[in-house]
């Protein structure tokens, strides 16, 4: 889905490392997982929240993204390397990401 046709809402919750921090979270359904880590206290920069702008990419170590940003090549989503948090979620049930 992308984001002018709105976020999907995950029906289970997500499990993020957030691998620099040494934070584990679970993000529960309809929570991006941009908003979980911010209330994790960690600082991440997304300057429009809606997979516009790209500010909030971030690396996957680990894990398979589902993309549902207007910000990444078809390429880049098949390397699935990076992500847009603010409305990405995952295929996998467990994400690691560089935060």
């Amino acid at each position: 889905m992308t984001a002018a046709s709105g976020s999907a809402v995950d029906p289970a919750p997500l499990q993020v490392v957030c691998a620099a921090a040494g934070i584990d979270l679970v993000v529960p359904p309809g929570t991006s997982i941009l908003d979980a880590v911010r209330d994790a206290g960690l600082p991440v920069t997304a300057a429009c929240t809606g997979a516009c702008c790209g500010s909030c990419e971030t690396r996957v170590l680990e894990g398979e993204p589902e993309h549902r940003d207007a910000v990444l090549t078809a390429e880049e989503r098949a390397f699935g390397d990076t992500m847009m948090i603010c409305v990405s979620g995952a295929r996998s049930g467990r994400l690691v990401l560089d935060l």
